[in-house]
């Protein structure tokens, strides 16, 4: 959501003013075409916030980037229909996303944002250090610390506080201290 609205309003009101001042004569490094540059480099940067970060979900990239090839496809079959479907007709951000639609820009970054949907790692959960060692794992196992720690208990409920998550999985018989199952 946050990233369909920066590329609308941020980069597309950035693309108009550029070429509002590329048609003017004037360069981006006067202080009016500082203003629209930064504002592209805003969205830009956001994108590739969103792209880097594991810990960000694939769908927010991904869902903006799926609208993004499906407004293309629309446009390649039926130009009028998708440039008729650009919201608020009349504004600047408007004028600039229709132009980065027609130059085809929006189907080359709609397809950099559907790859974080691809890759596996960025859909699994990622666990904190303790706020998850005395819960299943999605194998209905618990995980005991590694070491000397698990001989003296810290396999109990209650018993883990403080030690890491990074021990092995043992079944419910070892955890309530019945021996190891095999």
């Amino acid at each position: 959501m946050v990233m369909g609205a920066a590329l609308f309003l941020a980069a597309g009101w950035g693309v108009a003013e550029i070429t509002s001042l590329h048609s003017r004569g004037l360069i981006l490094t006067t202080t009016p075409g500082l203003a629209p540059l930064a504002a592209v480099l805003g969205a830009g940067l956001l994108l590739g916030i969103l792209l880097a970060v594991p810990g960000i979900s694939p769908l927010a990239t991904g869902l903006p980037g799926l609208v993004l090839l499906g407004w293309s496809a629309l446009l390649v079959v039926s130009a009028r229909r998708a440039t008729r479907l650009i919201p608020l007709p009349g504004h600047s951000f408007a004028a600039g996303f229709g132009s980065m639609l027609t130059s085809g820009v929006l189907v080359l970054v709609g397809a950099v944002m559907v790859v974080p949907l691809f890759v596996p790692s960025r859909w699994r959960r990622r666990y904190a250090d303790d706020d998850y060692a005395d819960e299943p794992s999605e194998f209905g196992l618990m995980r005991l610390p590694p070491g000397p720690a698990r001989e003296a208990g810290a396999g109990r409920r209650g018993a883990t506080a403080g030690t890491s998550t990074r021990g092995r999985l043992v079944g419910a018989g070892e955890l309530l201290g019945l021996g190891r199952a095999g």
